[in-house]
């Protein structure tokens, strides 16, 4: 027998773990029945590529029936519209989603199984979702222009709608200690919520004159930063919501992004008028010019787990990384893929970023340098809508618009196994459990999938 290269180890690993649960109940019945498995077993797998010509001559002849990939662990169905947006609780033991059909649903994040009922309430499709960071509450927010709240074990609402807003509910999110909750509207107002009650706190955040399309808790919550289609951000007390310092003016076009510092004290911003700019994260107040060198829109930023380095990617087709402190250009334009990049991040020990593009492929790169580590990602046949690193950063998963999900070696870019098929949407969004055994995707055609 061959022995697999180190980096396809863990491929080999995860496939002979799928092909034992999948035929557990066959082999539990006599070890004879593991060389007869191969003949039910996905023709795309490494176990049936590598072992079935060996065997084939004892082996039942299969015409028709057999699935080309392993199917996911679970598929998690209920909803009857697209699935928007999906979040693990902390601890990896549940699932949320949010769908189309105006309701949300709380799941088993092991089994895959529905806990609980539908999580109705809203009267339009739910557009956003997030555990509190203990995980015990959800919160919601929906085109209906309401936010609900949530008992995050078993799905049952708390209170009433939390009223306030006049247009639709884009972005929610729990404050770190999970008191508050910060939400942005299409009405151009973002509000603050207590996150255990739902009760309003303080007045509309009001300042904007365009709807509210990010927002952000500073790291300590002391602070939110907000922006707008208006072309600014603007920065406000975490507690109660006033108003700090002026209108953060320098764009010139959208703001669609924003991000605080791991320490809290810088905020980058990316804008449709393709720069970033950097503002102190106490004060607002703008640092420095603005970060030049893309040639269109900037769809999405992240910091480095160390606060020193940022990372853009934009609608050029180009990545770049930035100084965050001076907003000096790091090494040369991040070129490689030929659509937009669409998703960004960094590995969890900062060494590595990976790109997802409309170009229908992955990449990784040096985040000291730049420099692409190896080749394009390749498997997707549509747009990358979401990538994520497993917790260790050895894996990344990806989710696309032709309906796939995959799995890659997260240091040198390989793909693990075969792509996860089994939704037949676009994959909107996905994520790793906090312990990275799981990952969940969310998809247009109205399920979730749980896979192993």
């Amino acid at each position: 027998m061959r022995i697999p290269k180190t980096n396809e180890r863990v491929g080999w690993c995860r496939d002979g773990h799928r092909f034992l649960q999948y035929h557990q109940v066959g082999i539990e019945q006599g070890s004879i029945h593991v060389h007869r498995a191969l003949a039910f077993t996905p023709k795309r797998s490494l176990t049936y590529q590598f072992y079935y010509n060996k065997y084939a001559d004892r082996l039942p002849s299969v015409k028709s029936g057999i699935s080309s990939d392993w199917p996911s662990h679970q598929v998690l169905s209920g909803h009857t519209r697209e699935v928007y947006c999906v979040a693990f609780s902390p601890d990896g033991t549940r699932i949320v989603s949010g769908s189309g059909d105006s309701t949300l649903r709380l799941w088993d994040g092991v089994t895959g199984a529905s806990i609980g009922n539908p999580m109705n309430g809203h009267t339009d499709s739910v557009n956003c979702v997030a555990f509190s960071p203990d995980g015990t509450r959800i919160i919601s927010g929906s085109f209906d222009s309401t936010l609900r709240l949530w008992d995050g074990t078993t799905g049952a609402n708390i209170g009433g709608p939390m009223e306030g807003h006049t247009d639709s509910v884009k972005c929610v999110l729990f404050s770190p200690d999970g008191t508050r909750v910060v939400s942005g509207s299409s009405d151009s107002t973002a509000r603050l919520w207590n996150g255990i009650t739902g009760a309003s706190i303080g007045t509309p955040m009001k300042g904007h004159t365009r709807g509210v399309r990010c927002v952000a808790f500073s790291p300590d919550g002391t602070r939110v930063v907000s922006g707008s289609k208006d072309r600014t951000l603007r920065l406000w007390d975490g507690i109660n919501g006033v108003s700090i310092g002026n209108s953060m003016k320098g764009h010139f076009s959208s703001v669609g992004c924003v991000a605080f510092s791991p320490d809290g004290t810088h905020i980058v911003s990316g804008s449709f008028d393709s720069t970033l700019r950097i503002w102190d994260g106490i004060t607002g107040v703008n640092i420095g010019n603005s970060l030049n060198g893309h040639t269109n829109g900037v769809d999405c930023v992240a910091f480095s787990p160390d606060g020193t380095r940022i990372v853009s990617g934009s609608h050029d087709f180009t990545l770049r990384l930035w100084n965050s402190v001076t907003g000096a250009s790091i090494g040369s334009v991040m070129r490689g893929h030929t659509g937009s990049i669409d998703c960004v991040t960094f590995s969890p020990d900062g060494t590595c970023v990976v790109s997802g593009s409309s170009d229908s492929t992955l990449r990784l790169w040096d985040s000291m340098t730049g420099t692409s580590s190896g080749n394009p990602m390749k498997g997707h046949t549509s747009y990358v809508n979401s990538v994520a690193f497993s917790p260790d950063g050895t894996r990344v998963v990806s989710g696309s618009q032709d309906s796939t999900v995959r799995l890659w070696d997260g240091v040198i870019g390989v793909s693990i196994g075969i792509s996860t098929k089994g939704h037949t949407g676009s994959v909107s969004c996905v994520a790793f459990s906090p312990d990275g055994t799981r990952a969940v995707s969310g998809s247009y055609d109205s399920t979730l999938r749980l896979w192993d």
